[in-house]
Parts: structure tokens; sequence; C-alpha cells
């Protein structure tokens, strides 16, 4: 089933979610009114109008992925650092990545790049099954332990070099890479499924988010937006 979205739903959304919630009486969860603060400011305001994204991202708890002392940045515009030389993406990439994949419900997802675990949370929300890999092994241990807690038990995490993907997963609906590597790694668009949809960064200096989808053998790439994440890094691709 695909997922819905269109304009009508999207005004019927934000009715709910900029009024009914401000309405509860007693509501002194912080970080819930920073959540939807976050969406109707740095999501709905640009060009995010998935309303099963926007949801998501309204309910997915951002402030437990990143180290306590960051806790009240965590719905700022910005990318925070989670140690080891990462960080977790702003809100609005992770939302443009996950709205670029065009999901469906029954999706089998492979994510490259777990970090603090943030973006698997929000795939997991919205696929069958998630299967992301970290190249640091203590991010990927404390990334499988919270997404273990916040019962996200469709999310499988591996320790291991992303650039060659996960072969006896494959092939994957969808892929998502959080880290930018200099070329696109082969062996992610051979695991894409027939209309498989690879979204990556891609660039050293200067680099790019690229969207390619599979259909048939034949892969059409589209340019999407000039962004900066952090080196992929692995033996794989040296």
């Amino acid at each position: 089933m695909r997922i819905r979205r269109g304009p009508p739903l999207l005004a019927a959304w934000l009715i709910t979610l900029c009024v009914l919630p401000a309405c509860s009486q007693g509501d002194d969860d912080i970080f819930a009114a920073a959540r939807r603060l976050m969406v109707r400011t740095q999501l709905v305001a640009r060009d995010i109008a998935d309303t099963s994204v926007l949801q998501t991202m309204a309910e997915i708890p951002r402030h437990e992925f990143v180290p306590p002392n960051l806790k009240d940045m965590a719905y700022q515009d910005r990318p925070l650092p989670i140690g080891e030389g990462q960080t977790i993406s702003q809100p609005y990439i992770v939302a443009y990545m996950t709205q670029a994949l065009d999901l469906q419900a029954g999706d089998k997802v492979l994510e490259i790049g777990t970090g603090s675990g943030y973006q698997a949370a929000v795939l997991a929300r919205l696929v069958e099954h998630v299967y992301t890999i970290e190249i640091i092994p203590s991010l990927g241990d404390s990334a499988r332990q919270l997404l273990q807690r916040q019962g996200h038990d469709n999310v499988t995490v591996r320790v291991g070099d992303g650039y060659v993907g996960w072969l006896l997963e494959a092939p994957f609906d969808a892929i998502m890479v959080t880290a930018a590597p200099d070329h696109v790694p082969p062996a992610l668009v051979e695991q894409l499924a027939d209309g498989g949809r690879l979204v990556l960064p891609v660039g050293d200096h200067y680099q790019e988010l690229l969207r390619l989808t599979k259909r048939e053998d034949e892969i059409h790439t589209e340019s999407l937006l000039p962004v900066r994440f952090v080196p992929m890094t692995g033996q794989a691709q040296k």
C-alpha cells in the first residue's frame, strides 16, 4: 500500500498538529512542543509535504538520539555531534531524504550509516523492515540498544562496512546513505530491487544529494540539492 500524501491530507493533518495538541490541558512536555514547532517551521514551511513523514517526525523523540548535554538543541535546524567524529543530520535533511525515497508500507529498506539510530527510527515507522549498517562499533551498539528500548523491533543493526551493502538481505526496495562517498558504491546499485530507489550524498569538497532509480537494470539519476555530510569510511572504498 502506497503512503498517502497530497495537499488535502496535509491541510487536515496540520489542523491536528497545530490546533488539537496545543489545546490539551496540562501539556508540559517541552520536547513534544519543540517537535511540533520543528515540524511547522522547518519542514512544512519548506517543501516537506508527505504527511506520513511529518507525523513520524512529530512523534519520534529526537532528543533521545543526541548526547545528554545537547538535548535542549535536539530540535534546532542544524546537525549535532554524536561522538566519534559523526553527526546526526538536521531535521530537514532527515525529512527530505526520507520523502525522496517515496516509501511504501511494505518496503524493505537498507540504511548505510546508523549513527545514533534516529534516521532508522524514522524509517521504521514507515516501512516493513529496516536493515542498517554502522562502521563504528560503539555507535552501532548504542544505536541497537536504544532502538530496542524504544520498541523498534523491525530494525536490524549490523556493525560493518556499508560500502558493500548487505548482500544476504538484498534486494532492497530503498537504500539511504547518510555519509558521503566520493562515488556511488556499485554494490548498493546492484542490491536495489527493480523499481528501487537509492538516495545518497556524493562528493568530496562539493557534495550533491542524488536519487538513483533502478528499472529493468537501467539506472536513472537525479540531482536533488547540494549538501554537506561527513565522509563515508570503510576499507572497501579505498
